[in-house]
This record gives structure tokens, sequence and C-alpha cells, in this order.
């Protein structure tokens, strides 16, 4: 074999040699932690304390000055309709009316008289005997007297009223809950002397957070309890917020009418309310799942059946401090990849460490 020919066998071995490329290296199977998305179907249930307080609550006052000088009822007591609560000192009130029946006892003589003497006027202008003028002088005298007797009427049926008015009557069935003066008090009209809830129906009352009122179901039905005994329940709805928070706590005072309240249920009681709030729209994640891609949140899906990952946009409705809140782009049962979320490429295998949402 000659030179060239040693030669030209040594150059093709070595390009067959070279054309041999080693065979890639298996594609590394990347250990990843990551959960399961599970959408809850209720709401969280949400619980306040609060009181038992009468639907309606009156203040009873007296319409007059004066000292009172009896009260016969206290805290707790049951009133019944028309009851008399307490008294002031009528003396004042006695003598006005006295001297009103006085004034309508002189205007009623003053009247009668006035009367005979028109009747004798009139038959005298009848026979001729009398002159016209005279006549026309009694009969003013008649209804000025008339006048006399009603304005002293009116005047006694005020000092009546008056009298009547020293004493204060309860206007309806109802349950002394305070009292506001003590006997021998000079009072002054409309001053507060008892307070009292009326019988029938009676609220549940909670302070409510801004955030709860704006955020909570429209009228929901309240799950009422005794705190000190949850055995005893009832129902309840919303029957009134107050427009305006307290200046002090920031929230408003709500109240809730009880349906059919339990008689354990007593003014003052303790209670316990509870809502349950809306299923929460979407589903929240870690924030160490959500990465970008194309501009847009994103979160790597893993394929339970090829155990790879495959990167998919999603809509974030809000950040919180506990995670993101994805309100599409995820289904109930979907695997998504919650650390090392930096490091994956689409089609990767990976070995899942598990976690549930």
């Amino acid at each position: 074999m000659c030179k060239y020919q040693i030669t030209a066998v040594l150059l093709i071995a070595m390009a067959l040699t070279g054309c041999q490329s080693k065979a890639p290296p298996q594609a590394q199977i990347r250990p990843v932690r990551t959960a399961t998305i599970e959408r809850g179907t209720e709401g969280e249930t949400v619980s306040l304390t609060g009181q038992v307080r009468p639907k309606d609550q009156v203040s009873l006052a007296f319409r007059l000055d004066g000292r009172m000088v009896k009260r016969f009822v206290n805290v707790g007591d049951v009133l019944k309709a028309g009851e008399i609560v307490a008294q002031l000192d009528p003396q004042n009130q006695q003598n006005s009316l006295h001297s009103a029946q006085a004034s309508l006892a002189a205007a009623e003589a003053v009247l009668t008289q006035a009367r005979l003497t028109f009747g004798r006027q009139q038959q005298l202008l009848a026979g001729g005997w009398a002159a016209r003028a005279k006549f026309d002088d009694a009969e003013q005298a008649l209804r000025s007297a008339q006048a006399q007797v009603d304005a002293a009427q009116a005047q006694m049926g005020i000092a009546q009223d008056q009298l009547n008015y020293t004493d204060l009557l309860a206007d309806a069935p109802g349950v002394v809950t305070a009292t506001g003066a003590e006997p021998g008090e000079v009072v002054r009209a409309g001053q507060t002397i008892l307070n009292v809830a009326r019988q029938g129906g009676r609220d549940a009352v909670f302070d409510v957070s801004e955030q709860l009122i704006r955020t909570g179901p429209r009228d929901p039905v309240v799950q009422i309890a005794l705190t000190n005994d949850p055995s005893v329940r009832a129902a309840g709805r919303v029957r009134e917020v107050s427009p305006q928070a307290d200046p002090t706590t920031r929230t408003f005072q709500v109240k809730v009418g009880i349906i059919d309240p339990p008689p354990e249920m007593q003014l003052g009681s303790t209670i316990t309310g509870s809502i349950k709030l809306a299923a929460p729209s979407g589903v929240q994640i870690p924030p160490s799942a959500l990465t970008e891609t194309d501009g847009r949140p994103a979160v790597w899906i893993v394929d339970p059946k090829s155990q790879t990952v495959s990167l998919r946009n999603v809509d974030v409705s809000r950040y919180e401090p506990a995670g993101v809140v994805v309100s599409q782009g995820l289904d109930s049962g979907e695997t998504v990849v919650t650390a090392g979320v930096q490091t994956l490429y689409p089609g990767q295998k990976v070995h899942l460490l598990g976690g549930a949402l």
C-alpha cells in the first residue's frame, strides 16, 4: 500500500470517528412544590357579639314643670296601658281649676241675666212698648255674655287638662328599663322620668365593621344564640342599619329583628350572631406561584399523566397579604407549581412534592 493510500485511509477513519456524536444526557427531573386547586363551595362564617334590646323603646315624661311627689314603678316593673306611673304635686293645677270653675259660674250668671233682659225687650218690642235701640242693646249684651261663658268653659277645660297632666300614664304595655328622676325632684316638662321597652318585638343589636357591611350578603338570615347557652337559638333578619358610624369605634350599629324570640332571650342578654358569607370569587394561590409571560401573569400547570409542566396565563383579580386571588385561568383539580417556578421550562418533567389550596 502506498504512502498516499495509507494517508487516505487514516483520514476516512478520522472522519467517520468525528461523525459519531455522544448520546444526549438524560433530561433532569426537577423536584417542585405544588398545590391542587380546590374552589370553596361555601363562604366563611362570621360571628359577632351583641345584645338583646327592645324593638320599640320610649321615654315617658310630664308635660308640665313641677315637683314629682310619687313614682309608683321601678326598673323591671311590667306596665299596663293607662297605668299611673308617677305624679306631680297638683296643688297649683287644682287652684287653677277652681279659679276657672268660679269664672265659669260667674259668666253663666251674667248669661242668665242677659237672657232674661233680652226676652223682656223682645216682648216689649213686639207690643210696641220698647224702642228698637234698647232691644239691640239687650241682644248685644246676650251675645257678649255667651262669649264670656264660652271663654270660661275653654279656660276650665285647659285647667282640667293641666290637672290631668300631673299624672304620668303608661301609653302602652311594657317593661321599665331605666328611671330618670326620683320623688321630691323638681322636673321640667319633657324631662325623661322612665324609659319603657314596649312589649312585642325584640332586636339583636350588633356593632358591625364597614368592610363587612360593604362585602356581606344582602338581607342575610342571621343565626342568633345566647352566649352563655348556645342551645337557645333563633333566627333574624336585618331591620335597620345606622346611617352613620360611631365616631369612636368606627363601626355601624345594626339591628336584627328576632323572629319568634324564645323566652330565655331576655332584654339585655348577650348573644352571638352568625352569618355565612358568599363563596369567594376565584381561587387564592401563594404569591410564589405567580410568574409572567408575554407581559401577563402566569402559572406553571402540571400535567398529571406526563408529569410535565406548561405555562398558562391567568387573570388576577386582587392581591392580598396571604396570597393572590385568580379570577380566571384555573379550574378545580388542577395542580400548580408553588415553588421553583423560576427554573422551569415548558415540557420539563417534574417530581411533585405535594400540597393543597
